[in-house]
């Protein structure tokens, strides 16, 4: 059974950081592409960000233009875990964040329950 699970959330005021992580159990790591979405009130989820499994080179990422520079993804494929570093928060990034995680092959995508990310000003 596939479990993603996410922590890591919380309220702060803007321009704080807070870093969120996503440990995964029952799939194989390093074959899936992970990601970060976030969801915000009324709005469509949307992609933050997300990286591969590459071993060589510790992985490929890919950012939502906004984040660029302000939030970091990383990986560790021996813990099985990605996170999602959020630096200089601001308010508009208050949102609920979900972790993905989908087979380079196959494209099955698993979910996590989501963490709240609330941003004041």
């Amino acid at each position: 059974q596939v479990h993603l699970v996410e922590s890591g959330g919380g309220l702060v005021q803007a321009g704080e950081s807070l870093r969120l992580s996503c440990t995964a159990s029952g799939i194989l790591f390093p074959l899936h592409v992970m990601g970060w979405y976030r969801q915000a009130p009324g709005k469509q989820r949307e992609l933050v960000a997300n990286i591969t499994g590459d071993l060589a080179s510790g992985g490929t990422t890919n950012y939502k233009g906004s984040v660029k520079g302000r939030f970091t993804i990383s990986r560790d494929n021996a813990k099985a875990t990605a996170y999602l570093q959020m630096n200089s928060l601001k308010p508009e990034d208050t949102a609920v964040y979900y972790c993905a995680a989908t087979h380079l092959i196959s494209g099955k995508s698993y979910w996590g329950q989501g963490t709240q990310v609330t941003v004041s000003s």
